[in-house]
């Protein structure tokens, strides 16, 4: 049984210390508009809600890639794209159904939570318990 992301949205407070974790992480920034995880708000910011993929275990994203770009990782669970791979075509991001892959065209690529390889630096980074990694 692999571990995964538990998001409260009770607890999170819109303080985007996931998101800056987040892009530093994989972006070596802090650059909110760069992180694989999002904070949405609601009713101008009453509610916020973290929001991140949740690693379907029928991953839409990965079936749908035409260059096999998705790929399980068999220590986490977690669907991750190889860059290498990827073409930028974003049939991944039309079949997720959360809207959870996002193309950055910086890269040209598209990106997605991947877990951080079972050290999930959000989780990590929440001061309030909002995300935690279980």
């Amino acid at each position: 049984m692999y571990k995964s992301l538990v998001l409260d949205a009770d607890k999170c407070t819109s303080c985007l210390q996931c998101e800056m974790a987040c892009s530093m992480h994989h972006e070596g920034m802090f650059n909110p508009a760069r992180s694989r995880i999002k904070v949405f708000e609601f009713e101008h910011g009453a509610r916020s809600i973290p929001y991140t993929c949740t690693q379907c275990e029928e991953a839409w994203c990965l079936h749908a890639c035409p260059t096999s770009a998705i790929v399980i990782n068999h220590t986490t669970g977690a669907k991750e794209v190889i860059a290498d791979k990827c073409v930028g075509c974003k049939v991944c991001t039309i079949a997720c159904p959360y809207g959870t892959i996002n193309y950055q065209a910086a890269s040209g690529k598209v990106v997605k939570c991947d877990l951080c390889g079972g050290d999930p630096q959000c989780a990590e980074a929440c001061p309030t318990g909002a995300i935690v990694y279980q």
